[in-house]
């Protein structure tokens, strides 16, 4: 069943997600020097990274043509989203579109502004370390993983 979507609330979800992003990577970069690490648990550090790539540095290394592909990609899936976000859907497909948008505007955002983007939350286990990522790696994360929900619920409902 979809719902009259409140396209303002979303949008909001959305500004939170980008805002929350912005904040934190913006303390980080203003507070601690390139490369800093501070242990926080046995399992997790604070950090201050820049990452040219995409998710896992994909692409890291490219030789500076990534920014302006990435900025691109995050630019077109914005706009699609929050086209996305103007129709009637689902609760939990409208909250996945909101946290992939704010997600992909803070990452592309970092591209216009920094050109690269800042991550500074480090999870390690025995000596393995999971790349850094930030807040909007986690939203867009997490709204993946809502769309996935969404479709198995549409396939369940068939």
């Amino acid at each position: 069943m979809t719902y009259p979507n409140r396209k303002s609330y979303w949008y909001s979800v959305a500004f939170i997600v980008l805002a929350i992003d912005q904040a934190t990577k913006s303390l980080i970069d203003l507070t601690t020097p390139l490369g800093w690490s501070l242990e926080v648990t046995p399992f997790f550090n604070l950090v201050h990274v820049l990452n040219p790539g995409a998710a896992f540095s994909f692409l890291a290394g490219a030789g500076g043509w990534q920014r302006w592909f990435f900025l691109a990609i995050a630019l077109g899936a914005s706009i699609w989203l929050a086209w996305m976000l103007s129709k009637p859907v689902r609760r939990l497909e409208a909250l996945a579109y909101s946290l992939i948008l704010g997600g992909a505007v803070g990452n592309g955002f970092d591209r216009v502004a920094r050109g690269q983007v800042v991550d500074y939350l480090d999870f390690h286990l025995r000596g393995m370390h999971w790349p850094a990522f930030n807040i909007a790696d986690v939203a867009i994360t997490g709204g993946v993983v809502a769309l996935i929900a969404v479709s198995f619920l549409e396939e369940h409902q068939k």
